[in-house]
């Protein structure tokens, strides 16, 4: 399969040239096509190779020295689902560690350079204390709330879009169960509503009632599960600004591409 690996610099170019090439020499097998932008000082020029690279299904390597340009890279990084790889941050934040007192360097600078990863440690603490209806008091400070019946994929999903970033909460749906009041409160356009066929849903708790030694009671009845689907499709519907998104036979990389292009367009 051709890969594809955007080079950004507000120089030449050749650094993260070099180290990609360095790196590469490791992948012998691995199909890559590189582009080289060079001179890259705005943020229009950014987003225009955002674009680009969003097209291919390609990464980003850089080695931007603006703090600026660095943010934007990294919040169009995880909005449009692109790898993203600041090859200068790491480098400069361990000289700015060693020389603790160069006049040059300003206080954590090195969590600054490294926001990906403490942004991402922090997205799956949130998802781990926000899943399956845990503190829904909290359900205002979720950048994304999945809402769904049980296996319909709200934990894994969360997870995977944790991984990428994003603040992520999840809400059951059981049938008779009132859903919280917190979750008419929040942004709707930030609420997707997962749902799916009664046959494939009757399939997956089957095999989770095999699983729990057949103690679940009416959970894989097909009769119940049409029930509770339509349950939760009264709920979606009195709330037009929420977005349902069918999940059948869809695997998690494709629902969280759904789930972003919907937020670009917000």
């Amino acid at each position: 399969m051709q890969q594809h690996i955007f080079i950004l610099s507000d120089g030449t170019g050749r650094t993260a040239q070099q180290a990609l090439k360095a790196a590469l020499v490791q992948f012998e097998d691995a199909e890559v096509t590189t582009y080289l932008r060079p001179n890259v000082r705005t943020s229009n020029q950014v987003l225009e190779i955002i674009a680009e690279a969003h097209r291919v299904k390609g990464m980003i390597v850089h080695t931007l020295v603006s703090k600026k340009l660095r943010d934007l890279i990294l919040e169009q990084g995880r909005l449009h689902d692109i790898g993203t790889i600041d090859i200068m941050g790491p480098l400069l934040a361990q000289l700015s560690h060693h020389f603790a007192n160069a006049p040059s360097e300003k206080p954590g600078i090195f969590e600054v350079l490294n926001k990906a990863y403490f942004q991402r440690i922090e997205a799956v603490e949130f998802t781990l204390r926000h899943d399956d209806g845990q503190r829904v008091d909290e359900l205002e400070k979720a950048d994304i709330v999945l809402l769904g019946v049980s296996r319909t994929f709200k934990t894994p999903l969360s997870v995977y879009l944790a991984y990428k970033g994003w603040l992520v909460a999840n809400v059951p749906i059981v049938l008779g169960i009132e859903v919280p009041d917190a979750i008419f409160k929040i942004n709707p356009h930030r609420v997707f509503c997962l749902t799916t066929y009664p046959n494939r849903l009757a399939e997956l708790r089957k095999i989770r009632d095999l699983y729990l030694g057949g103690n679940t009671g009416d959970y894989s009845d097909r009769t119940y599960i049409q029930k509770e689907l339509n349950y939760a499709s009264g709920i979606y519907r009195t709330h037009p600004l929420w977005t349902v998104i069918n999940v059948t036979n869809k695997p998690i990389e494709e629902i969280s591409s759904e789930i972003l292009s919907i937020l670009r367009t917000k």
